[in-house]
């Protein structure tokens, strides 16, 4: 049976329409829809529930080292009131088992924020206990996101990019971390299930729309950000996913670090590229894609309409060969339609 969102009843009320999304039930649109609610991200204030997201929290002396011995990025470049992206890997491949969040909330306090459907591979790998029934994660993004939450907690909304602190929000001790997955700037309110009604109903009141699955996913798209299942996942590494930048090559042991290396040396066969598709048919994940001559050299791993640019994009999977500017050929149900090969993001992140 799918979990269910502590804001379940919330979404209901609104009209959302509700799908099953990596073991839980969670909002895709609301009536005004998913093109509403991104030009409502990228302009203003969007507000998504992002609950099914796991927290794992790690205490005590020992936490810092089982991260660091599990994970690729280094926690020592960093420090407590932190955050940092990374990565857990397959021992044996060096595929990326998830793409984590580490919120650094105080000196022996970790919360490891897995992606939805891994938090039990995660707990395997780095130990700690699983809170996430007992907190709703509020995602709160766009150029409006810090005006919003200042109308009703001003310390929460206080807290920089990349940045983690204890706040009291509407009375409860709740955790605010400044990271998003949209490509604009924002912050994630953690707060305790007592408080997470009051804090999305302040911000309905403060002028934040709603937002979806749907929406979080055009978002992402168009700032390049990678989901796990199709950028990452079975089979791909940081490496091929572009993603070298989370391995601290100089840490002297964490998990896959051998089998990496070994890629590393021989370089990657295959590497993530942007894809500009004209019109308004999207390639989606799973579409073969094809050179000049015919011959296969990739698969999409996500493809949508961008609707801040007005045409198609998508990333793919491709040979280490192809190059900016190269026309590929995808083949969408039997049609193939001109993709070329762009850099990415195709929509600039906000700093």
């Amino acid at each position: 049976m799918a979990r269910l969102s502590p804001l379940d009843p919330v979404h209901r009320a609104l009209g959302a329409k509700m799908a099953a999304f990596g073991g839980w039930e969670m909002p895709i649109a609301y009536p005004s829809g998913t093109l509403a609610e991104h030009a409502a991200c990228r302009t203003s204030t969007a507000m998504f529930d992002v609950s099914h997201l796991g927290t794992v929290r790690l205490e005590g002396p020992g936490a810092l080292g089982s991260l660091q011995t599990a994970l690729t990025n280094d926690l020592t470049k960093i420090g407590p009131g932190r955050a940092q992206y990374t990565h857990l890997l397959d021992p044996s491949d060096a595929s990326v088992l998830d793409d984590i969040i580490v919120w650094w909330v105080d000196d022996d306090v970790f919360d490891v924020m897995p992606n939805a459907s891994n938090t039990d591979r995660v707990i395997s790998a780095i130990g700690g206990t699983d809170t996430t029934a007992s907190r709703a994660v509020i995602a709160v993004q766009g150029p409006g996101a810090r005006d919003a939450v200042r109308t009703f907690c001003p310390e929460a909304a206080g807290v920089g990019r990349f940045r983690v602190s204890r706040v009291d929000v509407l009375g409860h001790a709740s955790t605010v971390a400044g990271t998003g997955y949209t490509g604009e700037d924002g912050i994630e309110i953690a707060v305790p299930l007592a408080g997470a009604v009051s804090v999305w109903e302040c911000l309905i009141a403060a002028g934040a729309a709603p937002a979806g699955l749907g929406a979080r996913d055009t978002l992402r798209l168009e700032a390049a950000l990678p989901l796990h299942g199709h950028e990452l996942g079975e089979g791909i590494t940081p490496l091929q996913a572009g993603l070298e930048w989370v391995v601290a090559w100089d840490k002297p042991s964490f998990r896959g670090r051998e089998a990496l290396l070994a890629e590393k040396q021989t370089g990657p066969a295959r590497r993530l590229v942007g894809l500009r598709i004209d019109g308004r048919r999207p390639a989606r994940d799973g579409c073969e894609l094809r050179d000049h001559s015919g011959a296969s050299v990739g698969r999409i791993t996500s493809g949508n309409f961008s609707p801040t640019l007005g045409h198609c994009v998508a990333m793919a999977l491709v040979d280490r060969s192809c190059a900016p500017g190269e026309v590929l050929s995808a083949d969408v149900r039997g049609t193939l339609i001109e993709a070329t090969v762009v850099t990415m993001p195709f929509v600039a992140k906000k700093k």
